[in-house]
């Protein structure tokens, strides 16, 4: 299963038109747009989780700098989260 970025989104983007959007793909497991937890607002990227590797790869090249809801989203394999250490010096 692959885990998908996708940044600057729209803050008209939903997880419908995300899901709509990975669908024409393959197989959609999840779409989750990441909010604000103050403003309720979409931070203008999220995550879609594919179970394929080729349709996820494919959904990747196909919509990375593409448009969707009128702005031009990047699209890549999402990384792992890194543990944070709130005593680290930055």
């Amino acid at each position: 299963m692959k885990r998908i970025y996708i940044g600057n989104l729209s803050f008209n983007t939903t997880e419908e038109s995300l899901n709509n959007a990975f669908s024409a793909f393959g197989e959609v497991i999840s779409a989750t747009l990441i909010m604000d937890k103050i403003t309720n607002r979409s931070k203008g990227f999220g995550f879609v989780e594919m179970p394929d590797d080729d349709a996820a790869f494919n959904a990747i090249r196909s919509l990375n700098g593409k448009d969707l809801d009128g702005r031009k989203v990047r699209v890549s394999i999402a990384e792992d989260k890194s543990p944070r250490n709130p005593h680290s010096n930055r």
